[in-house]
């Protein structure tokens, strides 16, 4: 049986708050024929359980909770007549563009783009990624399973908790099972320093006098049926647990909040290089992938601190895309940034335009009385002085266009000195 082949001009694979903006964006630069296309059973992706508040204060101005901003772009969405199609999985993407979907009501089905949009967001690092030794006892969740639990389902995961990890839903995690009546035990986190915001780690854990264990991890998990306990141990400075510090802390449920891994498969299947750092594309400043015609944004392309961002990055994919549709090309020419190992990576990795070019990025550690710069070869370009950086929160520079212009071709070198 020959299946069903559609032809659009871009196709936006996800609809969330990433795909949702870089669908408003193409609209808006002129393109009509586009369509959305999202596994779940409505538009907004990870921010439907996201109840708390804290999103849109940089994209609208005021404090929004996670549906609220998801509703924002949802009317943006209907108010434009942008097609999309729910419940239905994309199960491959092609290099030259032709995407295979599949949905109840039409079963597997081609269609064939003119640009094509990654969006697909990232999932959680699971327990199986940890290889904590233990029994493996009901009890143990992600910090999202979790929330989704908690704000979606109404469920209590359990009562006395312990979580693994510091990012950000962790940190939010440990607020809201204490507001729900759990009593949170501790916090671990394998590195020296918290990975979520410092306002998360002030709202959420020192206003609930909740203890945040650095360089601490969990080395132990005791229960058959549900878990009883966790064994916690500081580590080294290589990450070794020490003997000598092994605890045991009582428990029913083990929250990890332990990364975020960027969606990739079908950027895979579609031959796009990756980032051996962020797990996601390579991209230009126009958010396109190495493959013509493939852009990706969100955190799909690096995982973001606010959603804000997220939206800010994907409309400058959607608008590039509308732009590749109506005919422009990439330059041939790639200047290729190279971090010094203070800076981890950097998003876009590649300069391919002549124009200004906003450079977000992620240190390694926690460094104080900084400056960042930017050297084209000998030549330094940029410079900028920092009292504090800190791998939990992402840095942007702006290149502006006539220092771009300037710019010999060769490699870019970015980083940090440090002022001790």
């Amino acid at each position: 049986m020959k299946l069903k082949t559609i032809s659009k001009d871009l196709v936006i694979i996800g609809g969330g708050p990433a795909g949702m903006s870089a669908a408003v964006a193409a609209y808006d630069a002129g393109v009509r024929d586009l369509l959305i296309l999202e596994r779940d059973s409505s538009l907004g992706g990870i921010l439907q359980q996201c109840i708390h508040n804290g999103f849109g204060l940089h994209r609208f101005g005021e404090e929004l909770s996670g549906p609220e901003y998801a509703h924002r772009y949802e009317v943006m969405v209907h108010e434009r007549n942008i097609d999309y199609k729910l419940n239905t999985m994309v199960m491959d993407v092609s290099p030259d563009k032709v995407i295979t979907a599949t949905n109840s009501e039409e079963g597997m089905f081609y269609i064939r783009a003119k640009a094509v949009i990654l969006a697909m967001g990232c999932r959680e690092r699971p327990r199986g990624a940890l290889n904590t030794p233990g029994t493996r006892p009901a009890g143990i969740f992600t910090a999202g399973t979790a929330q989704k639990l908690v704000n979606m389902k109404g469920c209590m995961p359990g009562r006395n908790v312990v979580i693994l990890g510091s990012g950000d839903i962790g940190l939010i995690m440990a607020r809201r099972m204490t507001l729900e009546g759990a009593k949170v035990h501790a916090v671990c986190e394998l590195m020296p320093y918290s990975g979520g915001l410092a306002r998360n780690i002030e709202q959420c854990l020192h206003d609930f006098d909740i203890p945040l264990y650095l360089s601490t991890t969990v080395v132990g998990i005791k229960g058959r049926d549900r878990l009883e306990s966790v064994t916690i141990a500081s580590v080294d400075e290589k990450r070794k647990p020490i003997a000598s510090t092994m605890r045991e802390i009582p428990c029913d449920t083990l929250l990890l909040s332990v990364g975020l891994i960027p969606e990739n498969e079908l950027t895979k299947s579609a031959s796009v290089p990756l980032d051996r750092v962020t797990s996601g594309a390579v991209v230009d400043q126009d958010r396109m992938t190495m493959v013509d015609g493939i852009f990706a944004c969100g955190n799909v392309l690096h995982v973001h601190d606010l959603v804000d961002f997220v939206s800010e990055e994907s409309a400058i994919a959607g608008r590039a895309a509308a732009a590749y549709i109506g005919g422009r090309t990439r330059g041939s020419e790639a200047i290729t940034f190279v971090p010094d190992g203070k800076v981890r990576y950097t998003v876009p990795q590649k300069i391919t335009t002549r124009d200004e070019v906003n450079v977000f990025f992620r240190v390694a550690n926690i460094y104080r009385n900084v400056r960042i710069f930017v050297r084209d070869g000998d030549r330094e370009i940029y410079s900028a002085k920092k009292l504090k950086v800190a791998p939990g929160e992402m840095e942007s520079i702006k290149l502006k266009k006539e220092v771009v212009e300037s710019l010999s071709g060769q490699p870019l070198s970015i980083g940090l000195e440090v002022s001790e």
